[in-house]
């Protein structure tokens, strides 16, 4: 990013829900840790190079030691002789918070990085902020925006949002990688105006894609409804418009903002207990039976765990021409309070079976030991009992007001209108050709995770398709599509503007991805899983390359 184009602002996003774990962990055996290491490595070998060409850098690599982390970095820029100021911005960290926690963090907004930038800092570092506020505190300091100035704030909300997942804006992780070649895509940025719009481009030269769809994908990840609560701002994903202006140029306009809640996220850790897993192999014949000798030789040794869940995937083809190909794999995973009754006696008393079991009986691994896993949690707190704190370069604490409460913060906004080929049919469309094709054929989809629920983003690319996908992919629907959903609380929000509907799915990743729950324990291949769904999908909505039969399917 520093040597492939003009830059003013680096931003570096380093905290995901499970880095959190893993730093409160790092701080348990030493107060002097609790950052990204790895920022440090990066800047030896660009802190220079930034400093030269004028670029500031501002990075959430602080973790729980922000202050830390600061001095780190002057000590680096000091043995390097890289004249350099350092700020950083705390008091997120909310503990002893609740017993049990091992960390427990509010989620800042930008004001504090704004701040820091204000007083001439090259490099700013926090702790716990929200991902977008990377980059809505520098925009807040370039254009001197007010914290009342919620349209402007909006907008760079949005562009963080986009910005904050690094390529999957650029072609990464894109439903229609095929269409491009995203080998090595280049890293986005986003060129912000005064009115807080802004435009989603990437340096000239590099690979992927910058194109509505890969903008729209990355908008939707990870969100829930229209509001997108941050304690600066809320904005309004409902008033996005993407406009592709140019090649690998999309521009973002008239995003709505509406004041900030007055709470502040928390997100909480806590050591949820141990876990272990044997992964079984399964070959050829009489698959079922011998997945059910298997777990019926353990039964007597798991009856003592807190939780055994065993999954068979069928892996295995018929007839098939190698080995690998020939095979099921079947996992059992194990959790419990106490490490020993989870740990390597259990995993060997399931290997020691290998001559006493079915058929051709192997494992993946050898017996191992327990492991901890983790939980996450969110709750909230008053904004105003959080000391937003950005500490200046000379060492100034200076303290960062909540943003001021509205007048009457229950006052709803009215919907902004829709593009007239957005909206929805007023009936039931009629009776058309349609071929049973998976939907992904026709529609894109990006999901993941937050705490223990997920989302999954769809949109299409036209207006027809638009009023298809509206109509056709209910709740209902999805959840017959997705069995493993049924039973679980769906929300769905129609976003016109996109042309897309996202869904939040409640609790289907247990407690979140440190507890690996799910086999995808961050739900990021949930969308591609329900792209590979088969639905009917009218004839003329589709590519023309797919042929139909005489009775409307594809062959």
């Amino acid at each position: 990013m520093l040597t492939g184009g003009p830059l003013d602002v680096l931003t570096g996003d380093y905290l995901a829900e499970l880095t959190m774990l893993i730093l409160g962990r790092d701080r348990l055996k030493s107060p002097e840790l609790g950052y990204a290491k790895t920022f440090l490595r990066q800047l030896e070998r660009s802190l220079a190079l930034a400093r030269e060409r004028g670029v500031r850098i501002v990075a959430n690599a602080g973790g729980l030691n922000p202050a830390g982390l600061a001095d780190a970095i002057r000590a680096l820029a000091a043995a390097a002789g890289i004249p350099v100021s350092v700020a950083h911005v705390e008091g997120d960290d909310l503990m002893p918070f609740a017993e049990g926690a091992l960390t427990a963090n509010a989620y800042l907004g930008g004001a504090g990085i704004t701040a820091c930038l204000r007083a001439g800092a090259d490099v700013v570092v926090t702790g716990r902020v929200t991902d977008a506020a990377l980059v809505s505190g520098p925009a807040a300091w370039w254009f001197d925006w007010a914290p009342d100035d919620h349209d402007r704030l909006a907008g760079a909300v949005v562009a963080g949002h986009v910005l904050e997942c690094g390529t999957q804006s650029t072609g990464g992780n894109y439903s229609f990688f095929t269409a491009h070649d995203v080998r090595r895509p280049g890293f986005p940025l986003a060129e912000i105006a005064e009115d807080g719009s802004s435009v989603i481009t990437k340096h000239p030269g590099t690979g992927g894609v910058v194109s509505v769809g890969t903008v729209t994908a990355q908008l939707l990840y990870e969100t829930q409804g229209p509001r997108y609560l941050g304690p600066d701002v809320t904005a309004r994903l409902d008033t996005v418009r993407l406009a592709q202006v140019d090649a690998d140029r999309v521009s973002v306009t008239g995003v709505v903002g509406e004041a900030p809640p007055t709470t502040l996220k928390v997100g909480v850790t806590r050591i949820g207990g141990w876990r272990n897993e044997v992964v079984f192999v399964l070959t050829g014949l009489d698959i079922e039976e011998k997945a059910a000798l298997v777990q019926a030789q353990l039964a007597e040794a798991l009856s003592q765990v807190a939780t055994a869940d065993w999954t068979l995937a069928r892996t295995d083809h018929e007839d098939a021409r190698t080995e690998e190909t020939a095979s099921a794999l079947l996992r059992l995973v194990v959790r419990d309070p106490s490490p020993d009754r989870v740990g390597r006696a259990l995993t060997s008393e399931a290997v020691e079976l290998a001559l006493a079991s079915y058929p051709g009986f192997h494992v993946t691994s050898p017996p191992g030991p327990a492991q901890p896993y983790g939980i996450f949690t969110s709750s909230t707190v008053p904004s105003a009992t959080v000391p937003h704190v950005a500490v200046l370069p000379d060492g100034t604490r200076h303290p960062v007001p909540s943003p001021p409460i509205p007048s009457d913060p229950s006052d709803p906004v009215p919907p902004v209108p829709a593009r007239p080929l957005d909206r929805a049919p007023a009936g039931p469309a009629p009776a058309e050709p349609t071929v049973r094709v998976p939907l992904g054929r026709l529609a894109g989809a990006r999901s993941g995770d937050k705490g223990g629920d997920a989302n999954i983003g769809v949109w299409v690319g036209s207006g027809e398709a638009w009023e298809w996908l509206h109509a056709t992919l209910t709740v209902e629907e999805l959840q017959s599509l997705l069995p493993e959903t049924a039973g679980l609380a769906v929300t769905r929000h129609p976003l016109p503007n996109l042309r897309a509907l996202n869904f939040t799915i409640a609790g289907i990743l247990g407690a979140g991805v440190a507890s690996a729950h799910r086999f995808d324990p961050q739900a990021k291949a949930l969308g591609e899983w329900l792209r590979a769904r088969h639905v009917d999908i009218p004839a003329r909505l589709l590519p023309t390359h797919l042929p139909l039969t005489p009775e409307g399917t594809a062959p």
